[in-house]
């Protein structure tokens, strides 16, 4: 570069510091400055021998995230300068995070290290998972330490997709993948919605340039006719808002490129059938005391002149999303019969719909409103935190909880509560407290019992019915939807078995003493062998529930054999060069013998893709394909971060299961003499009895003989066998067999 050159560009960055203080949304003060104009000179320090993949000096790229953070988002002065300051120490060899916190305290050390870290994840090689979902959930626990974090990484994304025309193809689409897969969803849950919409646009225009460049030309060509119709629109109702002296604008603002390719999707129709391109925001100036009673106000009058859609009416400012957002839409039918969604805001809301978390507590400090944003952060914490849950599942899990609407249901106190549209009584009963869902017996919805599976709709008000005798059961995953029902449920599942597994120990010790075997490391090791099991609490649950029988363990006494099988093990080694690892894993293994699919953990027909060659007990999903059915994929298969960035909407939870350890439904029918007290002790048999599940019993009598059907819940053939031979041994009864 010439003198003149860096004299050029040196003026240019001069420029763009100047224009990040003058746009800021919060008012600073000369030390906000002073601290900001340190930040910038050190910036600018640690990245002077860089440049970006389009030449230009890399300073331009941390100025442009902190005006993103300063502008769009409107964060204070520590926020501009860690934003500043986000890629200094991992750029630049001459600060440490040790320095960032001498130089500018250790809030915004904080931040710089949880963006440093977050930054180095993507450098990471372990591929045993979802690479891209693993970094999710270690990205959004950075918000542990502080939510800027993610907010300023937010923004810094933004940035790179609005520069990344220089980059090879591949690199666009991977990290527009990512960007659709994660930085949208989060900026939407953090209320930067203009953000979001921005994201999902630029993903849209790497992924799929042709439909983005077209949906863009004809946004633009269209412009003039919408203006003309906002003003058509706007002309009928001025009238009756400036007669009740009404301070406020009106104006269009033209849905997402992104959006209006949604909408031509679902309703199968081009663009110029796509009618709602774009909203009509009519936006006033009230006191937050009487906003309410003004946006009904406007309410009124819209619909005096335009017909509403009353399915279409979304009431934010009595039921505010959890992200903090309040707003009235209605959907009316405007000139030249087209449907418009009016969204009716005061210019408080507004600000918060623009800014979300920022302008959310600018607001909030003189109030004693809840902190919705905070609430949120605490119970995805706790999601977060839960080991048990694979880094996959937890994201599939995350944006279902995100994408899916809320809806409001009551206590019987008539607190309010939001719940993901989908909820259920379980749900419920563990968005109150854990200990209430854990104790749940069954639950009431507007004043009539119904079932745990019972889908809740905005309004209900749930009564919950606890027992100190109730205990979650493996049918209580089908029910619940919520992240934090499904963990506990899961978690008191793994504690149940652990307790069947220490009455199976037991009885285990009891039936081998018989054997003339003791029950020690060495026995339970070849025991775990012989059966093809993974570890000793799976030996002890099968004894416990029955699974393996004093038949079973007689066979096992009877080829037991240590020498006779380490010279087999040892001779295959010799060989076929396997090594003896290797054989063990193959035993170990062994017992995933079926492929399951979906919540229900369906059995369905599938094909194992070549790309990945998943064998069992590989963790895996499923991917419907267009003609082939069913694919299965390992989760860490080069092909799934895009197939699960691109086409989420056809990924199927999949796993291998031991089908020993299944649930089945098998009926009984049962015939005899009836008597007293008959009905009783069929049914304390059955819960007494080896954890079987009852699930219907239906009972005929007819001149003192009595028939009866009752559906089961049985793990295996062996525990249904042992119920039925005690069921006939109860006076009276002269039939017993399985249909």
């Amino acid at each position: 570069m010439t003198e003149e050159d860096i004299e050029k560009e040196n003026a240019a960055i001069t420029k763009a510091y100047k224009e990040l203080l003058r746009v800021s949304y919060t008012t600073l003060t000369d030390d906000d400055k002073k601290f900001i104009r340190k930040a910038f000179e050190i910036a600018v320090d640690g990245h002077k021998n860089q440049r970006r993949k389009s030449g230009e000096a890399y300073i331009f790229h941390p100025i442009a995230v902190a005006k993103i953070v300063a502008q769009e988002i409107g964060l204070d002065a520590t926020s501009i300068a860690a934003a500043l300051l986000h890629d200094v120490v991992e750029d630049s060899a001459d600060y440490a995070i040790e320095d960032i916190e001498e130089l500018f305290g250790e809030t915004v050390a904080k931040i710089v290290s949880g963006l440093t870290k977050i930054s180095s994840l993507s450098k990471e090689q372990g591929m045993d998972v979802s690479l891209q979902a693993e970094n999710f959930r270690k990205m959004l626990l950075t918000m542990n330490d502080d939510v800027r974090v993610i907010i300023i990484k937010i923004a810094d994304r933004l940035h790179n997709m609005q520069t990344m025309d220089s980059m090879r193809e591949d690199k666009q689409i991977k990290i527009a993948s990512e960007t659709m897969y994660i930085y949208a969803p989060l900026a939407h849950r953090i209320g930067l919605y203009n953000i979001k919409n921005e994201l999902e646009d630029l993903g849209l225009k790497y992924l799929e340039p042709d439909t983005y460049n077209d949906i863009l030309f004809k946004t633009k060509e269209s412009k003039e006719e919408q203006d003309l119709y906002i003003k058509e629109f706007s002309d009928v109702i001025k009238k009756s808002l400036d007669k009740e002296s009404l301070e406020y604008t009106i104006k269009g603002r033209p849905k997402s490129i992104f959006s209006i390719r949604r909408k031509m999707i679902k309703q199968g129709v081009p663009f110029d059938e796509v009618y709602d391109k774009f909203a009509i925001r009519i936006i006033y100036k009230s006191d937050e005391s009487t906003e309410k009673f003004f946006a009904w106000k406007i309410y009124s009058i819209v619909t005096d002149h335009f017909r509403p859609n009353p399915v279409r009416l979304r009431d934010w400012i009595s039921s505010p999303k959890s992200t903090g957002y309040e707003a009235l839409h209605i959907t009316v039918m405007g000139p030249k019969g087209r449907w418009v969604e009016v969204q009716i805001r005061s210019e408080r809301m507004n600000e918060i719909a623009e800014k979300g978390y920022a302008a959310h507590y600018k607001y909030k400090q003189d109030t004693e409103k809840e902190d919705n944003l905070e609430n949120w952060i605490n119970k995805l914490q706790e999601a977060l935190e839960n080991p048990d849950i694979n880094a996959v599942d937890f994201v599939e899990q995350f944006k279902l909880n995100l994408y899916s609407k809320e809806i409001f249901v009551f206590t019987p106190k008539g607190e309010l509560k939001s719940l993901p549209k989908g909820a259920t009584p379980l749900d419920f009963a563990f968005n109150i407290h854990t200990e209430v869902g854990m104790k749940t017996r069954g639950a009431k919805v507007n004043g009539k019992l119904v079932p745990l599976s019972h889908e809740l709709a905005s309004g209900d008000q749930v009564d919950i019915l606890t027992s100190d005798n109730a205990k979650p059961n493996a049918n209580w995953l089908d029910y619940a939807t919520t992240a934090k029902a499904r963990a506990k449920i899961k978690s008191a599942l793994k504690e149940d078995r652990k307790i069947i597994g220490e009455e199976g120990k037991e009885i285990l010790r009891r039936k081998l003493r018989q054997l003339k075997i003791t029950l020690n490391e060495n026995s339970v090791n070849e025991m775990v062998r012989y059966f093809k099991l993974k570890t000793s609490l799976d030996l002890f649950y099968r004894v416990g529930i029955g699974s393996i029988d004093n038949v079973m363990l007689k066979d096992f006494a009877s080829s037991r054999s240590n020498a006779l099988m380490s010279f087999l093990k040892n001779k295959i080694t010799r060989k076929t060069n396997i090594p003896k690892e290797e054989l063990d894993k193959e035993e170990v293994t062994a017992n995933y013998d079926s492929l399951v699919f979906g919540k229900e953990e369906e059995k369905l027909d599938y094909k194992l893709s070549t790309c990945c060659n998943p064998i069992p007990g590989d963790e895996v999903f499923g991917f419907v394909t267009v003609s082939e059915g069913i694919k299965v994929h390992k989760k860490n298969c080069p092909n799934a971060l895009s197939l699960q960035s691109n086409y989420a909407y056809r990924i199927m939870p999949a796993k291998w299961v031991d089908s020993t350890r299944q649930e089945f439904s098998a009926y009984i029918m049962i015939s005899g003499i009836d008597h007293m007290g008959l009905v009783n002790e069929v049914t304390k048999i059955i819960s007494e009895n080896m954890h079987v599940n009852m699930k219907s019993l239906s009972f005929e009598t007819n001149d003192g003989l009595f028939s009866g059907k009752i559906n089961l819940i049985v793990n295996n053939n062996t525990i249904l066998k042992k119920v039925v031979e005690m069921l006939k041994k109860i006076n009276g009864i002269d039939k017993v067999y399985r249909v």
